[in-house]
């Protein structure tokens, strides 16, 4: 059995099957290993002897990047996925703090490096002539470069910077093949199948669950430059696409375009991923006849949740041995929670703490050139991830948002995620964000962003009813604030930037509802726009 995605690579250097398609060209695996391959032996060409290869990637999903991933397989060097919605000094910052040497981009990124530094990194252009001469001129040959061992890093993926500054994950050889080994295993995966990855292959979740399964499965891996919701069925239809992979908001996504009767009318079987809500979950698959997985990881792979048969709606599933959710302040585990005969969590303070691996960095290998980053999230011993939750008497965990989403209003405790899977529940509503607002005199105020369902629509009174139907919903978790808007800010990776939201508060244009300070009833306000965010409370009238 393969150990490295070495070996799984040159598993596949002489496979006849069709190994990646891009559009309407398809190359075997033999042809897509044998092109890395010679990218490989240019690169190990240009590496200085006294220091590691890392090769960052500036690149969307196309054939280029999936060589270049393929290259640093075989030629035992390191790659570093750059996220590609990076600009400026911060995009410089990820290139200098993960010392590349090398920098391969296209002619559509080349732009975005003019006059920023690198650290010295070369940078490559794969559209120019001199690449291409290169790369033709090479040996397709995967023998004669280093062999890698299991823990050895394969891959520096920058978190999702929701929470912070992204960090470069250091991903082993290790964590690849036992993510691409489970999943091929679980979805049956074979050369027969064809996995769609329109996910960013700079970011963890395409790796892990649509490159290594593909690799493991001799499987087809068939991309999209970047995710269309309104694409996304033509996409599954054209390539004969079997799998999928997500992460964040995607399905929530294609669910908000109209509802066709054929939807259901393609070869996809299954869909895996996190972050989707129960809703979304079950819709995606009754619209389009597939089976949904969803289940929580994060770049570091330290906590890990699968949901079994019998997880409760809500809740996330059961956790690996030693993953529990601690109270920081006390160092102890939280006690579990306790709900009403509505559902509602009843002792929310206590219950809610910070998800962590008591046994310690589990599979985290730990932040490339950010010792502090690492000793923070394995602060004691033990691997804190930054992820707010709660367990029920069973020991299923139910998300309560990251450790930034606790809201205290009017001296309660509020947790995010329970108050946005309840938002959803309404059907004109295809996303919720919520977050807090500074309170005038102390605390915060509730305020949530809603974006409706394509041709959808929402008026206050209404809403009102809404919220006065659920009986779970506790009185201080009506939303003071009520934004409509076409969009929410995400990363590359479809998660929500509430940190964007909060800055902006009621300095919109967008529409806005305020509820009355002791009552429940909303009213439209108009908005004197002002330039900067700290004002944004004193700008509604």
């Amino acid at each position: 059995m393969a150990e490295t995605v070495q070996q799984l690579v040159r598993a596949l250097a002489d496979s006849p099957t069709t190994g990646l398609a891009f559009e309407t060209s398809a190359w075997t695996w033999a042809e897509t290993v044998g092109d890395a391959a010679a990218r490989a032996h240019v690169l190990r060409g240009w590496a200085a002897p006294d220091r590691p290869l890392h090769v960052g990637v500036l690149l969307e999903n196309t054939p280029e990047m999936i060589r270049a991933l393929l290259a640093g397989a075989i030629g035992a060097h390191v790659t570093v996925g750059i996220n590609a919605t990076r600009r400026g000094e911060a995009l410089a910052a990820d290139v200098r703090r993960a010392d590349c040497q090398v920098l391969l981009t296209d002619a559509e990124h080349l732009p975005l490096l003019a006059g920023l530094d690198l650290g010295g990194a070369r940078v490559v252009d794969t559209d120019g002539e001199e690449w291409a001469a290169l790369t033709a001129a090479a040996p397709r040959s995967t023998e004669g470069f280093a062999e890698v061992g299991a823990m050895d890093t394969f891959m520096l993926i920058f978190t999702s910077g929701t929470s912070g500054e992204p960090k470069a994950v250091q991903v082993s050889n290790f964590m690849v093949v036992m993510s691409g080994s489970v999943l091929a295993d679980k979805y049956g995966l074979t050369p027969d199948d064809v996995c769609y990855c329109a996910m960013p292959l700079f970011h963890s979740n395409a790796i892990m669950a649509s490159l290594a399964p593909a690799l493991v499965g001799g499987s087809t891996i068939a991309l999209a430059r970047k995710f269309s919701a309104t694409g996304f069925l033509t996409d599954v239809r054209a390539f004969g696409a079997t799998y999928m992979n997500y992460v964040g908001k995607p399905l929530a996504y294609v669910l908000a375009t109209p509802e066709l009767p054929d939807d259901a009318d393609n070869p996809l079987r299954t869909a895996f991923g996190n972050e989707a809500s129960d809703r979304d979950i079950a819709d995606f698959g009754r619209r389009f006849g597939c089976t949904v997985w969803d289940g929580f990881g994060s770049t570091e792979t330290a906590v890990i949740i699968t949901r079994t048969e019998d997880t409760p709606l809500g809740s996330i599933g059961q956790p690996f041995d030693g993953v529990a959710v601690y109270d920081k302040e006390t160092r102890t585990e939280c006690p579990r929670a306790v709900f009403d005969a509505n559902g509602a969590v009843t002792n929310l303070d206590e219950a809610v703490g910070e998800l962590v691996n008591t046994q310690g960095a589990g599979f985290f290998s730990g932040y490339y050139n950010d010792e502090k980053a690492t000793s923070d999230r394995l602060d004691g011993g033990m691997y804190w991830s930054g992820d707010l939750a709660y367990r029920d008497e069973a020991g299923f965990i139910f998300l309560a948002g990251r450790t930034d989403d606790w809201l205290r209003v009017d001296g309660e405790n509020l947790a995010a995620a329970p108050i946005e899977a309840l938002l959803l529940r309404h059907p004109a509503i295809s996303q919720a964000a919520v977050y807090a607002v500074p309170d005038a005199n102390v605390g915060d105020q509730l305020m949530v962003t809603l974006v409706l369902r394509d041709g959808a629509s929402l008026e206050p009174a209404a809403f009102e009813a809404f919220l006065a139907e659920q009986a779970d919903l506790s009185p201080k978790a009506w939303p003071r604030y009520v934004r409509l808007a076409e969009e929410v800010p995400t990363t590359a990776t479809n998660k929500v930037l509430k940190r964007a939201l909060r800055a902006e508060g009621t300095n919109t244009a967008d529409p806005l509802w305020e509820r009355a300070e002791r009552g429940r009833s909303y009213r439209a306000v108009v908005v004197e726009l002002v330039e900067t965010p700290e004002h944004a409370l004193g700008g509604a009238s």
